[in-house]
């Protein structure tokens, strides 16, 4: 199976499954995100359809009448006479906000998408009945992370949640497919040929990305010693932006859903001494794939390791509150629990006073920020910097004006409180992590030792 759509499928219909577990308000918004989920794909959503039932379980997602009517919408492609109908409640239509109530199909859909998981039975069964490409969530928000991944680290850990979703959807093609192979795999079918060769290549794309998480879990080791703050979010929240505007460099930041993939590592401008790190993570998402939550494990590590995780949210979006639910479940998931938090309501600038204030009182300690307000940024850089200091010791350094190089280096990497220069020595007073100042003091040790 290739879930790659061609290009001239370009008029996506959404379909919502609701159930008792999934309904109101929930379902609204979980199709209007589908909706700017396929929008990042390239497709045109072209209308929306919906129908109730006990569950998503059955053989046939869809009854009968609903996907008599959805066959309409997609050209009468398929195959639905004979269809067993399966017992459903009240159908009725949802309206998301993300996709006007006038967008309606009148034009043939050429791909549909579902808002839930279909195992690959379900999803066989409805595009043999509708005759078009049919989408589940997983597939759509798999094919955005396989777009847009750029380093090797992403690609592989995007691959292999690919081809875990595509390997139980593998089909025998239409010519050949109960033919025995010959020579290697005697006995085999093409398909099982076919599964076989996936799997070898998950093992050899695994074995590839244990070695360069390897590399990974070295350069976070050599960065072990800095103070490092993680942005952390729902997709699309703003990361990107602020990660550009508190670290004054030119990360990409794109008003669509996982514009950012791969962990970029910054310092924090305007520079400090010791240097501040802040990592820009890849976004989360409602329903996000397990393989790709195990996938991104190792992504999410800087998250792990930081001194400080700032929730960015974009407290424009009313549905917030349950996307910084999800960062909460996802960052449980990967064990990131006790780390000093700060829960950044990003673009204010979108917010009329008497709602930031009702969200400060809602929560009295967030940051309020724009990343488009110099003076929001200049607060954000101000509270890190003051998150990294407490962290700090201070402590006093006799340094003999014979020590040549070493003030250079304190300077490099430690705060000076304080200088005072004396007949035989200087005497700073500084401020550092436990681990520099050690280091600090056995330089100056072993160099007294040799002058002696």
């Amino acid at each position: 199976m290739q879930l790659t759509a061609k290009a001239s499928l370009t008029n996506a219909l959404l379909i919502s499954i609701c159930t008792p577990q999934f309904k109101g308000d929930e379902a609204t918004e979980s199709l209007a995100e589908l909706a700017r989920l396929v929008t990042t794909l390239g497709f045109k959503v072209v209308g929306t359809q919906s129908q109730k039932l006990n569950s998503t379980q059955k053989v046939n997602v869809l009854g009968l009448g609903k996907l008599a009517e959805i066959a309409q919408l997609t050209g009468n492609k398929g195959v639905v006479e004979g269809l067993e109908e399966e017992e459903d409640e009240t159908e009725f239509t949802l309206n998301p906000v993300d996709v006007p109530s006038d967008n309606l199909p009148f034009a043939c859909a050429d791909v549909v998408v579902f808002d839930c998981d279909l195992s690959p039975s379900q999803l066989r069964n409805v595009e043999n009945q509708l005759g078009v490409e049919v989408f589940d969530r997983t597939g759509i928000i798999i094919e955005i992370f396989s777009r847009h991944a750029r380093t090797k680290t992403a690609k592989l850990q995007v691959e292999i949640a690919r081809l875990n979703y595509v390997a139980p959807r593998l089909r025998e093609t239409s010519t050949g497919d109960k033919e025995r192979q010959m020579g290697k795999g005697a006995g085999e079918t093409t398909l099982e040929l076919n599964r076989r060769a996936v799997r070898d290549q998950l093992a050899e794309l695994k074995r590839e990305l244990v070695s360069v998480q390897d590399e990974m879990k070295g350069r976070r080791s050599q960065r072990s010693e800095l103070f490092c703050v993680a942005l952390v979010g729902y997709t699309n929240a703003g990361k990107s932006s602020m990660m550009r505007a508190i670290t004054g460099s030119d990360v990409e930041g794109e008003n669509k859903l996982f514009a950012t993939l791969d962990t970029t590592v910054r310092a924090l401008f305007p520079i400090t001494q010791p240097r501040i790190l802040v990592s820009d993570t890849v976004g989360f998402i409602k329903k996000l794939p397990h393989d790709l939550v195990a996938s991104f494990h190792s992504t999410l590590a800087e998250a792990h390791d930081a001194s400080l995780l700032l929730y960015v949210v974009d407290a424009a979006d009313p549905s917030f509150r349950a996307q910084l639910d999800v960062v909460h479940e996802v960052l449980a998931e990967v064990g990131v629990a006790d780390s000093k938090k700060l829960l950044v309501l990003n673009k204010s600038d979108q917010l009329s006073t008497e709602q930031q204030q009702a969200l400060m009182e809602e929560f009295p300690d967030a940051m309020m920020t724009s990343t488009r307000n110099p003076a929001d940024v200049s607060k954000l850089h101000k509270y890190i910097v003051g998150v990294a200091q407490d962290e700090m010791i201070e402590d006093e350094i006799i340094i003999p004006y014979t020590a040549k190089g070493i003030i250079g280096e304190i300077r490099s990497n430690m705060s000076v409180v304080k200088e005072e220069y004396e007949y035989s020595h200087i005497k700073l007073t500084v401020r550092s992590n436990a681990i520099d100042l050690e280091r600090l003091k056995k330089s100056m040790l072993d160099l007294s030792t040799g002058d002696s």
